[in-house]
């Protein structure tokens, strides 16, 4: 694979680049401590915390669904700074080497901008609001740990918008 499809098209400035990368490593965090659950580990949560959770068991598939897919979908934010987010790699079937719709881009991202802002919002009201079953400490592991996703919709919104700026000649 070629490694210029990994570098930033011409013209992306610094506070873009790192938006876009942070985006891409903001799930990081919550997603090991998801993963961990999965296999078991408490991380001192009370066994009826990981009792409601059903992990390890059945439970675990949807959090290592959830740690995966989110970790995807962030991973998309490099798209709007990279080339790969104006022409469709070659390697994929149909669309390879086709330019990518800047619109289609910018509404989904968008869109993405405003659930990802919601749902750190969510987190913060039930986080200070639920009760958690276990050590004191578990508590504010959890806060560290998903306190950066508070991250995640203003960032995306604003390398939206620059990817918009960028791209809207052809818009």
């Amino acid at each position: 694979m070629n490694t210029t499809t990994f570098r930033s098209v011409p013209g992306v400035p610094g506070w873009a680049k790192w938006s876009a990368h942070t985006v891409a490593l903001v799930n990081i965090p919550s997603g090991l401590w998801r993963l961990g659950l999965a296999v078991g580990i408490p991380f001192g949560l009370a066994q009826s915390e990981m009792d409601n959770l059903n992990t390890p068991g059945w439970g675990s598939l949807y959090l290592v669904f959830l740690t995966v897919f989110s970790e995807a979908v962030a991973f998309l934010a490099l798209g709007l700074i990279q080339p790969w987010g104006e022409t469709w790699p070659g390697w994929l079937p149909f669309v390879g080497g086709k330019p990518v719709s800047a619109r289609k881009v910018v509404v989904v991202s968008s869109l993405g901008a405003v659930v990802t802002t919601f749902y750190g919002g969510l987190y913060v009201y039930t986080t200070f609001i639920g009760e958690m079953a276990g050590e004191p400490w578990a508590y504010w592991l959890v806060v560290v740990l998903y306190a950066p996703l508070l991250l995640w919709g203003p960032l995306l919104a604003a390398v939206t918008w620059h990817y918009h700026r960028r791209r809207s000649r052809g818009f």
